[in-house]
């Protein structure tokens, strides 16, 4: 280890900053005389930088504490995975003219300087895996950091000295960010809809950013996949549009010190300095992302057949944790009073809590188990029609092309959904009426909503399903320990599930209806969805077998 555990990322190129538009140009001199007053830093450093000016690094530093990467700026054409997109925005006049300064701006006029800017996130992650001092912490810094904040900060103050202490997940400068309908070019309702916010109201740095080594991989894909979506969608700012995104989704990891209105990175270097610096506290969230000391439910709802129940159990006993980890309940609908001292029977026998009702009805017993476990201290809890069974282990592919059979599969729904925050997660993709590649709410939704979301498609068919219905807009498609998962307009079905205590209240309580039926909620959840006040995601598996062995008759089925 070095005597500062610290790893400081820069560089600098010539993008030809001279050509911006007006009120953008600088010369490149200006540049290159602010970044040989960072060199005097006593640190840790790994710099890239054109081959024509590495001699001004070996001018101004030693070789035991630096080291050289040379980055040509045509690498930000040939070695960067999103150029093209970049470039076809920049010249897109509706991108253009969300602002009058947006014209004239570095973004539109410089074909590299997104580019580079967007590539700093990469260029950290890289040497995390290069780490040529075997250091834990690792901050990127501009290579003119030093037009803006006094040199003497890093050579007489020596602020790198005490900035690890705040390094141990991933650290950003935010400032407060208040009007415009965009924010540095990406477009505001698109930067609330990507960090799932009402109103994105501050921005993340780009000129000083970083972390742990652990937390910097973590963050790297994340970046990497925001980055790629949001331009794929024609949304473009910098790399401080999608270091905001990041902070919003994930602010147990991305912690953040707040500066001043300004922006400017000094006030956070007179702070350090005086050691006055307090990171922001993240919002509480109901998903705890520590899984340790969390507790979930399962609750399954039956109707006079004890057998049926029973297979059901044992079919999730052959996978570890569930039933023997869970605190379990049965909600028994049953109409036939011989069947009750079974059920009491097979409770103690696994451990389940018996709910005897008379026949609540599918959909009034499901409200109930949301009003039930709303009352409990539980953490999650998981639904199950008493006929959803688990499939055995096999290498068997469900229609869709996904597995039917997925090990651990208790583990992998609950870090999904405490990992990304889900308010519910649906265990199978495809299911006994069809797939979740079809958007069914379309088929509950009322008609204007159905004409506001779908006006290439506003009519239903007179009898039957429609064989060209609309598909699922999906958003991101994420694997965990072998299992995919895939997030977006998931639509809400009685089909297994786990779901979150605040999923739970926006999904069943904050709204209810005195006779509720499957397709209420589902058109419900749907526009939930649309306003970005519900988040749901299905597995791209199919683990769930529909097995109904004991029938009764038609006329005993109740919704409510």
């Amino acid at each position: 280890m070095t005597k500062n555990n610290l790893t400081v990322v820069t560089g600098i190129w010539d993008l030809k900053r001279h050509d911006a538009g007006e009120g953008f140009k600088r010369p490149f001199q200006h540049y290159i005389d602010n970044f040989v007053k960072l060199l005097q830093v006593d640190i840790n450093m790994s710099i890239y930088i054109e081959k024509q000016y590495e001699n001004i690094v070996w001018q101004n530093r030693k070789p035991e504490n630096t080291r050289v990467y040379i980055k040509e700026v045509e690498e930000f054409k040939t070695k960067f995975d999103f150029y093209d997109k970049i470039q076809n925005i920049r010249k897109n006049e509706k991108w253009l003219s969300q602002a009058e300064w947006l014209r004239n701006s570095t973004q539109a006029t410089l074909e590299y300087y997104n580019p580079m800017v967007m590539s700093k996130m990469f260029m950290l992650h890289d040497q995390t895996c290069f780490n040529p001092f075997n250091t834990e912490h690792f901050i990127w810094l501009d290579g003119g950091i030093t037009n803006t904040v006094h040199p003497g900060y890093f050579t007489h103050d020596k602020i790198l000295n005490k900035i690890t202490p705040f390094l141990k997940d991933f650290f950003f400068l935010s400032f407060p960010y208040i009007g415009n309908t965009e924010i540095h070019g990406f477009d505001r309702n698109g930067m609330n809809k990507y960090a799932q916010v009402d109103y994105v109201s501050y921005v993340c740095r780009g000129g000083l950013f970083g972390g742990h080594i652990d937390a910097i991989k973590k963050a790297n894909g994340m970046y990497y996949q925001l980055l790629s979506n949001s331009l794929q969608e024609g949304y473009m700012g910098t790399e401080e549009s999608i270091f905001t995104i990041m902070s919003h989704l994930d602010p147990e990891l991305y912690r953040r010190f707040m500066i001043e209105d300004n922006g400017l990175i000094g006030y956070f270097a007179e702070q350090l300095k005086n050691d006055r610096v307090v990171l922001e506290i993240p919002k509480v969230t109901n998903v705890p992302l520590d899984l340790t000391n969390t507790t979930t439910a399962l609750y399954v709802i039956t109707f006079n057949s004890p057998e049926q129940f029973d297979t059901l159990v044992q079919s999730y006993l052959k996978q570890p944790k569930f039933i023997t980890d869970t605190a379990n309940y049965l909600l028994d609908n049953s109409t036939d009073p011989e069947t009750t001292p079974r059920y009491a029977e097979l409770c103690k026998k696994y451990n389940f809590t018996h709910i005897k009702k008379d026949n609540l009805g599918i959909c009034g017993g499901r409200q109930f188990i949301a009003e039930h476990f709303d009352q409990s201290s539980h953490d999650f809890y998981i639904f199950l029609e008493d006929d959803m069974l688990l499939k055995e282990e096999n290498k068997e592919l469900c229609l869709n092309g996904f597995p039917r059979y997925c090990a651990n599969l208790y583990d992998k729904v609950h870090r999904i959904i405490a990992k990304q925050k889900y308010d519910f997660l649906k265990f199978s993709f495809t299911e006994f009426f069809g797939d979740n590649k079809t958007q069914w709410a379309w088929y509950n939704v009322p008609q204007k909503i159905r004409e506001q979301f779908w006006p290439e498609k506003p009519k239903l068919p007179e009898t039957g399903l429609d064989p060209n219905a609309p598909l699922t807009k999906f958003n991101n498609i994420h694997t965990l320990d072998g299992i995919s998962y895939i997030d977006g307009e998931v639509y809400y079905c009685n089909w297994p599930q786990l779901v979150t205590r605040q999923g739970n209240t926006k999904m069943f309580l904050e709204t209810k209806w005195d006779h509720p039926f499957e397709q209420t909620w589902m058109s419900h959840m749907y526009q939930e969805t649309k306003k970005g006040k519900i988040k749901g995601a299905v597995l791209l598996a199919s683990p769930i077998n529909h097995h109904r062995f004991a029938h009764y008759k038609a006329e005993l089925r109740k919704e409510n």
